[in-house]
């Protein structure tokens, strides 16, 4: 299999999603990623970040019910899928293999 590499935002909206579950739609996506990094980040850039996971086929969607709060329109909700969550375990698995191989001496300077 052909390895897909994300960036870094998409990365942290892939890993909200999979945080969040069946709660992760736009807005709630961008909320969590702020409250979690204490960046602001644009709903429409989370959007965006969200258009290129699925395309990826590391995210699907789907309508969930109309609400009230929203005036009776309904949320396009997203969860994360096979791919997505064997990219996020190889992401960590590298990450954590990096970090892993920092020398002791080097480490300690880090802290």
């Amino acid at each position: 299999m052909k390895r897909t590499y994300l960036g870094e935002f998409e990365e942290i909206v892939l890993l909200t999603v999979a945080i969040m579950g069946d709660k992760a739609y736009g807005v709630s996506i961008t909320e969590e990623i702020e409250e979690q990094t204490g960046r602001s980040v644009s709903v429409s850039a989370v959007h965006a970040a969200l258009h290129r996971l699925e395309e990826k086929n590391m995210v699907s969607s789907y309508m969930g019910d109309a609400t009230a709060e929203r005036g009776g329109r309904r949320k396009r909700l997203f969860s994360v899928t096979a791919l997505g969550n064997r990219t996020l375990d190889e992401i960590r698995l590298l990450r954590n293999r990096l970090w892993d191989n920092i020398p002791l001496r080097i480490f300690s300077t880090l802290q």
